[in-house]
């Protein structure tokens, strides 16, 4: 066995950006954005099942781009996610008993909106009670409204990666944003 010695560290510079934190591999990635796009899916599709689905064959479409550089993978799983989603909406796919009230998977068990593991019960609650207020406000949005505010605020997208995800102009997206934001706001104001 052979054991090398420890490489010395170099001073740390107070004026040096910190090390990059991304992902290293694609496998991390998925991994890391893996929640956030079941969310994304769940809410376009309105079905759990589906949601899953459309997530999964992203994924797996993306490990044919595991060569591409990482600073590309974020872009291009958030287009292939939509499409995939767009084409299971146009197969026939899309369930609309989700949008009933009182919805529930095929188990007849409530969505659950929080994915907080916490030990302490009101805080679980809350966070559920959260989501499901959000979840409720996203899904009355029109879907171009929807898109916008997810890719731009929650996955932080810059808005030309935005457009060229959904396939639009950069100013159609600020205007589905600027709409979205305005809905919402007004639909969760007595949530404060």
């Amino acid at each position: 066995m052979l054991l090398l010695a420890p490489a010395k560290l170099a001073p740390v510079n107070a004026e040096s950006p910190p090390p990059a934190t991304g992902p290293a591999t694609l496998e991390e990635f998925l991994r890391a954005i893996e929640a956030r796009a079941f969310r994304f899916a769940e809410l376009g599709l309105r079905h759990r099942d589906d949601a899953l689905d459309a997530v999964q064959d992203a994924m797996l479409k993306m490990l044919g781009y595991r060569d591409r550089p990482a600073s590309e993978w974020s872009p291009l799983f958030w287009s292939i996610l939509r499409n995939r989603m767009t084409d299971m909406q146009r197969r026939g796919l899309f369930r609309l008993r989700w949008l009933l009230p009182g919805s529930s998977n095929r188990d007849g068990e409530p969505l659950d909106w929080a994915d907080d593991e916490s030990p302490d019960p009101s805080r679980h609650h809350d966070g559920q009670e959260a989501w499901q207020r959000i979840g409720s406000a996203l899904r009355q949005l029109p879907a171009r409204q929807r898109e916008a505010f997810t890719l731009r605020v929650l996955e932080e997208l810059d808005v030309a990666e935005t457009a060229r995800i959904m396939g639009c102009s950069e100013g159609s997206v600020k205007t589905h944003l600027s709409r979205a934001r305005a809905a919402l706001q007004e639909q969760l104001e007595d949530f404060r």
